[in-house]
């Protein structure tokens, strides 16, 4: 399994900061900046390991690896949008039809 490294600038840590400090922000997005600002090896950062995040935020290994990936591989803001479910494309194109 390939292991992805979140590397945050300060810019990217202060704007998910302030998505956890306040606002009214999805619940989605508040926690993958929770995982973000958490997975960050980057000089800002506090180390954290995935077992502390998985056990204070309640969610699994695979959600953590999954944020991991869609930062690395599709960028900052792809990392904090909610991206539709294979189950509602589907139902969309029977919709559609």
């Amino acid at each position: 399994m390939i292991k992805y490294k979140v590397t945050l600038m300060k810019q990217e840590r202060e704007e998910l900061l302030s998505i956890t400090k306040g606002g009214i922000h999805n619940s989605k997005k508040v926690i993958h900046a929770l995982i973000l600002l958490n997975c960050d090896v980057g000089k800002f950062s506090d180390k954290v390991s995935n077992e502390d995040i998985v056990k204070v935020l309640k969610i699994g290994d695979r959600t953590i690896d999954r944020i991991k990936k869609k930062f690395v591989e599709q960028g900052f803001e792809a990392a904090l949008t909610n991206s539709a479910t294979i189950i509602f494309r589907f139902f969309k194109a029977l919709l559609s039809k």
